[in-house]
């Protein structure tokens, strides 16, 4: 008897973040899950004997957190919670998130939706939601064919994440309306479970599909699995299955459900065992005896030496990692890393090295499965760490998932960098830009990314940001006609005539790029990217003061400061003049106040006029002259 245990059977990485995250919860607190975390009796059994409860109504007495499943829900299950104000964990998976996300910006910029998948299913109904429930739905190409498509109207189509990748794909070649476009919403993880299956199924005598009859995914392996292996059957746990093989040398397939825990894969893979009377163990090392390159398995650390790790395999020869194949990281001390005991997961370089060992590697596992989360990025457009590990020509290396990948300098910021080694040894965030595995070619960017922090920072600072407000910036360029600041994202303009209540010739003069100041702000237009600024505090107004500083027939002493064809200014004080008229400066008849007075020259003039409400202080040397006389 040959098992074969397909290798995505069991929870897909969404599911597992939801279950995991209500078990490490319910440790220390009282957990509700909105509806069952997955769609596995077994696991919701168990987790209501750690105290987890199911809800399904939010308007009952909730006194814990409250996790949503991986399924997902509609916006007003959110705004419940919020208008609750009940404390609450999102575990909705992210390609989940990605279809509400389509759904929603397609739906308010005017479009329809269809939608691809069971209408009672709760993660149909969470999606429908983001389109005010008008949703066309249909869970076959014949329903597909019967709904009621507008012509005249533009379409989206999104599918249910688990949905049959098959189906979908006939379905969409027989989409002959050109107003319909196409989102192609089944997951990655989905897909290759029911692709595996279906390779599998064909390949075998008996084909057990592990998983809760009520679930979707599960529901949909074991029709794929029907259709190519008659001898197929659908068990949430081996203990309901009822086989007897009398034939020798028969091939078993086994495949799991997205909900189905390795906990009951494990015992399944025993239980096969059992029926040949073989120990698990003994299988496995019969199964390892068809070595080839490029298997990946686990195998136990026997022993550790500076420059090298042996592993046994439960193969005839043992495996060894050469620090070269453990790592990127050449200064890596391996005793740190593994220990004589440990399982660790290895990729076979070569069967024999010619002295009868199998040469291993863990950088290219690592590098293996770097590549294809980098392909999943690539696809769902998922933002992925990396760090910056050199400066090349035209750019940068980023290692990113274990793998090294080239970043172009226009796409390592919105802005012009002059020296790129500023970056170097930055752990940064990336989208993955283009991906092409058979030509090893793979380039990330994150212009788009600082782009949209930019614009978010932005959008909040105009929201938040009004007239008369006092802010702190630094002065960012200086221009003739004034400074601009940096407000922690939006620049604002402070013009020459806001930076001091006295006259101001040149910006320098009082400020240079990079001060720090207190800015005053005079107005906000959000539409056209403007705020104005200025430099002086309106309680330091000179001209609040000088209504009671400066009074009719005062005599004072001041500087002429600008000389016009009908008169002279002269200062009183900073950010305060009054105006000689012509007629005002001598006893006798002059052509041009030049002819008496110069820029700078001091004098003593009388008061003649106070109008502090329109700026306007009206002085006569004229008159002080005559009494002095």
């Amino acid at each position: 008897m040959e098992v074969i245990l397909a290798k995505t059977a069991g929870f897909c990485f969404g599911v597992k973040l939801a279950v995991d995250c209500v078990y490490d919860k319910s440790k220390n607190d009282k957990i509700y899950t909105y509806g069952p975390i997955i769609h596995n009796k077994n696991v919701v059994k168990d987790l209501e004997k750690q105290g987890v409860e199911i809800i399904e109504d939010l308007e009952k007495d909730i006194n814990g957190k409250v996790i949503i499943r991986s399924h997902g829900v509609t916006p007003k299950v959110y705004e419940l919670l919020n208008e609750k104000n009940l404390d609450y964990i999102d575990c909705t998976c992210p390609f989940v998130k990605k279809i509400h996300r389509i759904v929603d910006e397609n739906y308010k910029n005017g479009k329809n939706i269809i939608i691809i998948g069971n209408k009672n299913h709760p993660e149909i109904i969470g999606i429908n939601g983001f389109c005010n429930n008008t949703a066309l739905i249909a869970n076959s190409i014949e329903e597909f064919n019967n709904l009621c498509i507008d012509k005249n109207k533009d379409y989206i189509l999104v599918s249910q994440t688990t949905y049959d990748i098959t189906t979908f794909q006939k379905l969409v070649e027989n989409i002959k309306e050109s107003n319909i476009q196409i989102f192609n919403t089944i997951c990655n993880a989905t897909n290759d479970r029911q692709k595996e299956a279906l390779e599998l199924s064909k390949q075998v005598d008996y084909m057990i599909v592990l998983g809760d009859t009520n679930s979707s995914n599960t529901q949909k392996l074991y029709e794929i699995c029907k259709k190519n292996c008659k001898n197929t059957y659908l068990c949430e746990t081996i203990e309901d299955l009822q086989l007897n093989i009398s034939e020798k040398n028969v091939k078993i397939g086994i495949t799991a459900g997205a909900s189905t825990p390795s906990a009951i894969i494990k015992e399944a893979l025993n239980r096969m065992s059992e029926i040949e009377n073989m120990s698990f163990e003994e299988m496995l090392n019969e199964s390892f005896k068809t070595l080839h390159s490029g298997s990946v398995l686990k195998g136990s650390v026997i022993r550790v030496t500076d420059n090298e790790v042996f592993v046994n395999l439960g193969y005839k020869a043992d495996g060894i990692i050469e620090k070269s194949e453990f790592s990127n990281d050449q200064n890596i001390n391996l005793k740190n890393e593994v220990s004589v005991g440990d399982e660790i997961e290895v990729y076979v370089i070569k069967v024999n090295d010619g002295d009868g060992n199998v040469v291993l590697s863990k950088k290219r596992l690592e590098m293996n499965k770097g590549l294809n989360e980098l392909e999943e990025a690539f696809n769902n457009k998922l933002v992925l760490k990396g760090k910056i590990i050199d400066v090349i020509k035209g750019g940068l290396v980023a290692n990113i998932n274990n793998v090294r990948v080239f970043v172009p300098s226009s796409q390592i910021s919105n802005k012009f960098v002059k020296d790129l080694n500023s970056f170097k040894g930055q752990e940064l965030d990336f989208n993955i830009i283009e991906f092409n595995k058979s030509k090893h070619r793979i380039i990330a960017g994150r212009r788009d990314l600082v782009q949209t922090l930019e614009d978010e920072a932005k959008a909040k600072i105009y929201d938040n940001i009004k007239a008369g407000d006092k802010l702190e910036g630094t002065v960012s360029r200086i221009v003739d006609f004034g400074a601009f600041v940096d407000l922690g994202g939006v620049d604002g303009l402070i013009h020459i005539s806001e930076l001091s209540w006295g006259r101001v010739k040149k910006v320098t003069d009082i400020l240079k790029e990079g001060d720090k100041v207190t800015v005053y702000v005079l107005s906000v237009d959000k539409d056209k990217s403007k705020i104005s600024l200025s430099l002086k505090d309106i309680n330091q107004n000179p001209w609040i003061l000088a209504k009671d500083k400066y009074k009719l027939s005062d005599i004072i002493e001041g500087k002429v400061v600008r000389i016009v064809d009908f008169g002279a200014f002269v200062e009183l004080e900073e950010g305060v003049d009054g105006l000689v008229h012509i007629s005002q400066i001598c006893q006798k008849h002059i052509a041009k106040p030049e002819e008496v007075l110069s820029i700078g020259q001091v004098v003593r003039a009388k008061i003649t006029e106070v109008d502090t409400e329109n700026k306007k202080i009206s002085l006569s040397i004229k008159e002080v002259d005559s009494q002095d006389k």
